[in-house]
């Protein structure tokens, strides 16, 4: 479908973690004639089939948001399970729900298929502990998943019903996330109640998925607060219109003596002619290697302006920060008429947002 899918450096992690639980411990105590090396075969299949089925459950998420046109840009697989990074938000509570309701849908689907598949291995055992613990993983995982705390899965159902019957999504974003991290919370406190109780590791483990959900909750608050306070204005309120211009014919090591080091700068427009025609960030100039910077101009190192991201002055700020986020930039050209008027940066829209909150302190 297009999507990239990565590991992230958490998962060899917890891929060795499960792969160890399942051979010492889960597979033994089931199975106790086999020899040491199927308790291990068996662990280690066991656990990349596990992620096999997050991989699924995520890619159930992720052909529903391209059925209503949502972009995804990437699954990645990291200690906590999977997450598919959505390119923007969903266009209706429906598109919402259906949405989150997929991922669910799939692990369902899979455990239903590992129970019944369970009859047909029955007389080779390894096969036969798979589908048993597969089986058992993925019903876990939509009765997990489902908990109705932003952002796991049921709390997103949760907001597309709050969406629906309010009408804001904002409200309901805020809702269901202080609903996640309520639950966020309940799970430390079961945790520590299991730590205390004797079983350590796994209280620890319950504590660590809680303070996880509650971080993931909080950051969602955040995020909806920071949308409330940009509602209503535009990047030309908070653009920079005394940006730099350097010129095309001007070097590297000039731009860097002069520039970054000499004024503490990181994002210039380029000139050539009296018109600006790429951008330069410390991302191009690190590009070019730097014994390369006395004999490298601008208009070399650049990148030209037509394959810049650029964000019209009437744009919604919240909007333009959504681009910079996709982009993994931290500035970008304003354009107005088919021309450069100013830029906006990360920065800026901080200073915005701390002025904007100290008025309404």
């Amino acid at each position: 479908m297009g999507i990239s899918i990565g590991l992230d450096y958490s998962w060899f992690v917890i891929f060795a973690l499960m792969t160890w639980i399942l051979a010492v411990s889960y597979y033994p105590a089931d199975y106790k004639h086999w020899p040491a090396f199927l308790y291990w075969a068996t662990g280690a299949t066991t656990a990349i089939m596990l992620f096999v089925s997050v991989l699924l459950h995520e890619l159930g998420h992720s052909a529903v948001a391209l059925r209503y046109k949502v972009p995804v840009r990437s699954i990645t697989l990291f200690i906590f399970g999977g997450v598919a990074q959505i390119g923007a938000e969903p266009p209706s509570a429906m598109a919402e729900f259906f949405i989150a309701i997929a991922g669910p849908a799939v692990s369902l689907l899979l455990a239903v298929v590992f129970y019944a598949v369970q009859p047909l291995v029955a007389g080779i055992e390894p096969l036969l502990g798979m589908a048993k613990y597969l089986a058992y993983i993925n019903f876990a995982l939509v009765l997990f998943n489902l908990i109705p705390g932003y952002p796991l899965d049921g709390g997103r159902v949760f907001r597309a019903v709050v969406w629906a019957m309010t009408g804001s999504m904002q409200r309901a974003t805020l809702i269901a996330a202080n609903v996640g991290r309520f639950f966020g919370l309940m799970l430390i406190f079961m945790g520590v109640l299991q730590v205390v109780g004797g079983n350590v590791v796994g209280g620890l483990w319950i504590a660590f998925i809680g303070w996880f959900l509650d971080s993931a909750a909080h950051a969602q608050v955040v995020q909806a607060q920071l949308k409330s306070l940009m509602a209503g204005h535009s990047v030309a309120q908070v653009m920079n219109r005394d940006y730099t211009t350097v010129s095309a014919d001007m070097t590297l090591q000039q731009l860097v003596d002069e520039y970054v080091l000499g004024k503490g700068q990181r994002g210039f427009l380029v000139d050539r002619g009296g018109q600006v025609v790429g951008l330069m960030t410390l991302h191009q100039i690190r590009a070019v290697p730097s014994r390369e910077w006395v004999v490298t101009q601008l208009g070399q190192a650049m990148l030209p302006l037509e394959k810049a991201k650029c964000v019209d002055s009437d744009t919604e700020l919240w909007a333009a920060l959504q681009t910079m986020d996709r982009s993994g930039v931290n500035q970008l050209p304003v354009i107005r008429d088919h021309r450069v008027v100013g830029m906006l940066s990360r920065e800026d829209v901080i200073t915005f947002l701390r002025t904007i909150h100290e008025f309404k302190a």
